[in-house]
């Protein structure tokens, strides 16, 4: 009788079994002829025994079934070259074959594993293009590897920032997830995959001086590994540029049996799978980064909804002024603000105020600073008094490295102008027989405790205004790296036309843009204007 075996293909991967006994018994229980631990596979599923000068395969009442070249079937006398599928969805394929078959035979009765390879690649590739998150991309990536590769094990190591590999996933050969504290094995492989850029084979870590190097990982009983690079390759359209090509990681199968890791078209199969994996881990990673920063800029949008609601209505009206103020923020949220007070001798406050730096720790110190300035104007007895207790309170805080300058004045309905200008762009107090800069004060706010503070008042005529501005107006550039400066600014309030408080507000804005035209906003852009009208128009 001529010796026979089986192309046996199933999650362990692909191996050659010489069928030795007679009955050869295959089935899930682990004392079979062929031991297979698959879902479909009965305890006692089917057998092959000899039948004259042949062979024949018996089911023995398997739950799922069995099938010879499409047909499911309970006796069935086999030949050369039979394709025997244990179960409905084809997890486990045998095909039989006798050792004095013709050549040609055997050749094409061997690619039917070899298929079993491009199936399990290419369910892997549609699955990678499509939209997937990084967790989930790791984790086909991994399991395909496996069942190609008919390893135990595998895991998923990616470079960091720094260049260093940090372990991402681990899974076994029944897909189930193995974390990095328990996944133990030598980094010696993965680090010098991914620092040569060439696979790594090892048939057996037991021969020669491998033992030595390998010592944690042969402890574990592993004796076969095998580890590929995972290299990110993307192509340029034009001829003139160069492709990108760098390394993003690794993949690494080990396994304590052998199977068809260590096969040349395994290693040919996974380099594939390697490099469509490495694009889609890249893009999952970008994905992932973009999810992120969507989130991020929705968490800005609403902080800067709440800092402008914050701050106080635009526009304001009184007997005796108008006011118009604006502030535009150089990111999301600016470290700029401005505040209205009405006070209960009937006079009208107002401030704006320059948090150093920008973005979000500048926006929450600019909104204590304002709750602070709001608390602190109704009991003091006038505005360096107030700005001395706000410094007072930023220096309890003690923010490092943080300061504040900020202009507060109270115009009376008399046209008396009280103002203290703590460190900052001295207003422009325009009246009809001329302008004077408002500089009466002291230092900025939160750099030293007890720092003396000056108030003065000056009196306003009917018609007057005052334009108080941050330093982003003075110093916005335009496209050939000027500044706006004081000057313009006089030229803006000069060129208006009309004198109160919104069209000169309106104009600055409009100087400043046609100014800066093309070129990006470089820091908090605000504005405020207070004019007088005078007691004969209440």
């Amino acid at each position: 009788m001529a010796q026979a075996s089986l192309d046996v293909t199933d999650q362990l991967g692909r191996r050659i079994v010489q069928i030795e006994k007679d009955p050869f018994v295959i089935g899930r229980r682990v004392t079979s002829d062929l031991h297979l631990p698959s879902g479909e596979v009965s305890r006692d599923h089917a057998e092959i025994a000899s039948a004259g000068d042949g062979f024949e395969l018996r089911d023995l009442g398997s739950r799922y079934g069995t099938f010879v070249n499409g047909e499911e079937v309970k006796t069935h006398r086999l030949t050369h070259g039979d394709r025997v599928k244990l179960g409905r969805s084809g997890g486990v394929e045998l095909v039989f074959l006798l050792a004095d078959a013709p050549a040609e035979d055997t050749r094409s009765v061997s690619a039917v594993g070899e298929m079993h390879h491009v199936a399990v690649l290419l369910e892997g590739l549609r699955a990678l293009s499509s939209g997937r998150v990084l967790d989930d991309v790791l984790a086909l990536v991994m399991d395909s590897a496996i069942s190609v590769g008919g390893a135990e094990r595998g895991f998923i190591m990616l470079a960091g920032e720094d260049n260093v590999l940090e372990f991402k996933v681990g899974r076994s050969r029944d897909r189930v997830t193995l974390p990095g504290n328990s996944f133990k094995t030598s980094r010696k492989i993965p680090e010098e995959v991914f620092r040569t850029g060439q696979a790594r084979i090892e048939a057996d870590l037991l021969e020669g001086d491998l033992a030595a190097q390998h010592m944690g990982t042969v402890a574990l009983g592993i004796r076969n590994v095998l580890c590929v690079p995972l290299r990110l390759v993307r192509y340029v359209e034009s001829v003139e540029s160069t492709a990108e090509d760098r390394r993003v990681g690794v993949l690494y199968l080990d396994s304590r049996e052998k199977g068809t890791l260590l096969s040349e078209g395994t290693r040919a199969t996974l380099e594939t799978l390697a490099a469509e994996a490495a694009v889609a881990i890249d893009n999952a990673q970008l994905y992932r980064a973009a999810l992120e920063k969507a989130r991020l800029d929705q968490e800005m949008a609403t902080a800067a909804e709440i800092q402008q609601a914050l701050l106080p209505t635009r526009n304001r009206a009184g007997g005796f002024f108008d006011a118009a103020a604006e502030m535009l923020a150089c990111r999301s949220i600016g470290g700029d603000f401005f505040e209205y007070v009405d006070l209960a001798n009937g006079g009208f406050g107002f401030a704006l105020g320059d948090v150093s730096g920008k973005g979000p720790p500048a926006a929450l110190l600019g909104a204590l600073l304002q709750g602070n300035l709001a608390a602190q104007t109704t009991i003091a007895s006038g505005p360096a008094d107030a700005l001395s207790s706000v410094n007072a309170a930023l220096i309890r805080r003690a923010i490092a490295a943080r300061f504040v300058t900020l202009f507060y004045a109270v115009l009376s309905p008399d046209g008396q102008l009280t103002f203290c200008n703590a460190g900052h762009n001295p207003p422009f107090l325009v009246g009809r027989t001329g302008v004077r800069r408002l500089e009466t004060g002291g230092m900025p706010l939160g750099l030293f405790e007890g720092t003396p503070l000056e108030e003065e008042t000056v009196t306003m005529e009917p018609g007057d205004f005052v334009v108080t501005f941050s330093d982003g107006v003075s110093e916005a550039f335009n496209p050939d790296g000027e500044e706006f400066e004081d000057a313009r600014i006089l030229e803006s309030i000069e060129g208006a036309p009309a004198r109160d408080a919104q069209t000169q507000l309106e104009h600055l804005f409009s100087s400043v843009k046609t100014f800066t035209a093309g070129t990006a906003q470089n820091d908090d852009i605000t504005v405020l204007v207070v004019s007088y009208r005078g007691l004969s128009s209440e």
